[in-house]
């Protein structure tokens, strides 16, 4: 009997290596078989014509009318012959080098830019050839899928069976975006240059090629640096496949670009800048591709009378300052406008800048960041809240004094302290201090920034002190959001997010928005009134008297530091204009103010645009009384309160003061010295003087209606005086003036009278 020993099997590395490698592989081609199944189901329909053309979208004005056609005007088709061998080299070397090799897809490229994304050497690069371009472009969009593309190599191959290399070629320059609008190689050439496809140069042909993989980062407009490194990369690449010649290449990248560059043919289309902004809207919303070519159907706000109007007359020299062009050959300072309509929120008209051009070209209604908004901004941030949460009104009293906020202390254009002035009084004169003591002492900035922010402004209450009162905002503020805040004052208290466009369809009909107004009622109708009845006195006989149109309107001038920014915030019952003046790099103009050319703009436009419409004042709502007060104090008047201080003004129902004016007394004053009398003094004078709990230096222009703080020591027992000069003014810095404290309530002077405004100091970070 004996045992048999089993013999173990060695595990063999390559035998199971090959067993895996044969399973994936065959697992691998059940998947892939299965995704091209899938794909082919889903393959989009088979037509020349989509390689072709494309459909424009089309936006229409609120009459119904078209006035633009977006993508088709811009892409016009050139002949592959009219395009120069080394701009189609360009591309070429840039996108697909083997493009006369392959036969719609290159499996060499694919490695080759697979390796170069892994491993970081050189720049990025896709392994699309311009054929799968030309697909993506023509059938299937911007997705990114494992099955789109399977459908894209799919149809490249039937592309390559269908149609010679140059009539691909041809196809794909004629349809690619190039930015700013241009479709097509012969817009671009027009757009960039200035000049016919057959004219570009080689350095030319290497920016648009460069242009091609993302146009807004490599825009030579707005990002020149970025369009010039780019441009060089492909010079370098058309000598590193033999294209051109090194010295060729370096010779080419010596050309400046400022020396490439050239306005296009000028505007392609009626009304730009509101085009330029229902087309940026719509982008962001439905991607390029779908805006430019699938035919869209825009039913916008836009009021062409209007619209021409606001340029006509933004494109008048007379209505601005002295003018120059830059060095990017842009007239200078800019301006910008916006009209409204406050009780939908649509917007009538936009104008983006004096003219419209390919060059730095932005839209200066829409974006206008860090523009400070100066006194435009009173009755936003402190005015109106403290009407809204303090219950006061246009006769409230505030002290025009000197305060000091920390290391902040506010001051007067004209340097003058006014003393006790009404609220209305203080709008229409646009009395800085005023504003700046009723956010701070009777508003709150939490309460303040609460309240704007309902407006549609945000603001970081960690960037912002006392100074917001005065416009000096950390974030700036654009036109189109001056005017939705002031149009919830035309509105009743009701803001409506503003809005150009009211309805899109697809080519079909298919409808694929609509504007829904949203209304929110951010403030009292009653607050919203008496706003807008101080702000009428603004442009009576306040500091925007050029603004009067000869009809009910109110409004507001705003000049910020130094005069950057000039502006003009205005409305009707039926329109809301703004109107915003400045250098696009921000420079001082200090003799001028919104109340000027600003405010001429505003006139014209509006006398103009509401031209056949009847006039009509501001309607008040139900809660807006009558009553007559002290115009000192703010308070009923008392026994001591002459006729001439009395105010009679409106008030929202529940806010009419009832306590009567104490804060004036008769004292016995010094003949000899004016200070309160001794009991020595031998010739005394009875007076109704204002007395207040603190006390103001002799400045203050109403100093002398004010009880003194001291009394006589001039007389004394034995008829000997010991001194003592009287209550005569000291000046300013001098230690006899009274000091300043913040008044514990409001107090006021309604009063005639006009001083130029102010020019406050932007708000520092905290």
């Amino acid at each position: 009997m004996y045992s048999r020993k089993r013999r173990k099997r060695k595990l063999r590395i390559w035998r199971l290596f090959f067993s895996l490698l044969l399973v994936s592989i065959m697992f691998g081609g059940l998947l892939t078989l299965g995704l091209v199944v899938v794909s082919l189901k889903d393959m989009p329909a088979w037509s020349e014509e989509k390689l072709l053309s494309t459909s424009a979208t089309l936006i229409y004005d609120k009459n119904g009318d078209v006035v633009a056609r977006v993508g088709e005007e811009n892409r016009m088709p050139a002949s592959l012959k009219d395009v120069p061998a080394h701009v189609q080299e360009a591309f070429l070397a840039i996108e697909d080098v083997r493009f006369y090799q392959h036969h719609g897809v290159d499996l060499r490229s694919i490695a080759r830019a697979a390796w170069t994304n892994i491993t970081g050497r050189g720049i990025y690069e896709g392994g699309s050839t311009i054929t799968q371009q030309l697909v993506k472009l023509s059938f299937l969009g911007p997705e990114r899928s494992f099955k789109r593309k399977v459908q894209e190599v799919i149809l490249a191959f039937m592309v390559e069976r269908r149609f010679t290399k140059e009539e691909i070629l041809e196809m794909y320059l004629n349809k690619v975006y190039f930015g700013a609008g241009a479709y097509g190689i012969r817009s671009a050439a027009e757009t960039y240059f200035g000049k016919p496809v057959n004219q570009l140069t080689l350095a030319d042909g290497a920016l648009l090629a460069g242009l091609v993989q993302a146009p807004s980062a490599y825009d030579p407009f707005r990002n020149p640096a970025g369009a010039l490194a780019r441009r060089n990369v492909v010079l370098d690449k058309m000598a590193e496949y033999g294209f051109i010649t090194q010295p060729q290449a370096e010779k080419a990248k010596a050309v400046k670009l400022e020396d490439q560059l050239r306005p296009g043919k000028g505007q392609p289309y009626p009304y730009p800048y509101f085009v330029d902004y229902v087309t940026e809207q719509l982008v962001g919303k439905y991607g390029a591709e779908k805006v430019f070519k699938s035919g869209l159907r825009v039913y916008t706000t836009l009021d062409p009378k209007i619209q021409e109007i606001a340029e006509k007359v933004m494109a008048d020299p007379l209505n601005f300052p002295a003018s120059t062009r830059d060095s990017n050959g842009l007239l200078q300072p800019q301006g910008a406008l916006v009209v409204l309509d406050p009780r939908t929120g649509h917007i009538k008209a936009l104008v983006g800048g004096r003219e419209h051009t390919h060059r730095l070209q932005w839209n200066r209604a829409t974006m206008a960041p860090g523009r400070q908004p100066g006194s435009t901004f009173k009755p936003l941030i402190a005015y109106a809240p403290a009407i809204e949460y303090k219950g006061m009104g246009p006769a409230s009293v505030i002290d025009d004094i000197p305060v000091t906020y920390g290391s902040y202390t506010p001051r007067n254009y004209d340097g003058r302290f006014h003393g006790l002035v009404t609220m209305r009084r203080a709008i229409a004169e646009s009395i800085n201090v005023v504003a700046v003591r009723t956010l701070m002492e009777y508003v709150g900035l939490p309460n303040a920034i609460r309240f704007v922010r309902d407006l549609g402004i945000n603001l970081d209450p960690a960037t912002h002190g006392p100074s917001v009162a005065l416009g000096g905002l950390h974030e700036g503020i654009t036109p189109l959001q001056m005017a939705a805040a002031y149009a919830a004052f035309a509105n009743q208290g009701f803001y409506l997010e503003p809005t150009a466009i009211l309805r899109v369809e697809d080519a079909t009909g298919h409808l694929l928005y609509e504007y829904q107004p949203k209304p929110r009622q951010v403030m009292r109708p009653t607050t919203a009134y008496l706003i807008t009845d101080m702000l009428k006195t603004v442009i009576e006989k306040g500091t925007g008297t050029n603004a009067n149109i000869g009809r009910p309107a109110a409004g507001k001038t705003g000049t910020s530091d130094q005069g950057k920014d000039l502006w003009f915030a205005g409305y009707t019952p039926d329109l809301v204009c703004v109107v915003w003046i400045g250098y696009d790099q921000p420079r001082a103009m200090p003799y001028e103010f919104g109340g000027r050319y600003p405010a001429i703009i505003w006139r014209q436009v509006m006398s103009q645009a509401l031209k056949n419409v009847p006039a009509r004042d501001f309607t008040p709502p139900p809660g807006i009384v009558t009553a007559t007060v002290d115009g000192k104090s703010g308070l009923l008047p008392g026994p001591n309160t002459p006729p001439s201080d009395l105010v009679t003004d409106l008030f929202a129902e529940g806010t009419v003061p009832t306590q009567v004016d104490n804060t004036r007394v008769a004292v016995e004053i010094c003949a000899t010295t004016g200070q309160l009398a001794g009991p020595y003094c031998p010739q005394r004078v009875t007076r109704v003087m204002i007395s207040l709990p603190y006390s103001v230096p002799s400045y203050v222009e109403d100093y002398e209606q004010r009880v003194p703080s001291t009394t006589c020591t001039l007389h004394t027992a034995g008829g000997a005086a010991t001194g003592g000069t009287g209550n005569q003014p000291a000046k300013p810095g001098q230690g006899a003036s009274r000091e300043a404290k913040p008044a514990p309530e409001p107090l006021a002077n309604l009063g005639p009278g006009r001083t130029p405004e102010e020019k406050p100091k932007p708000a520092p970070p905290r």
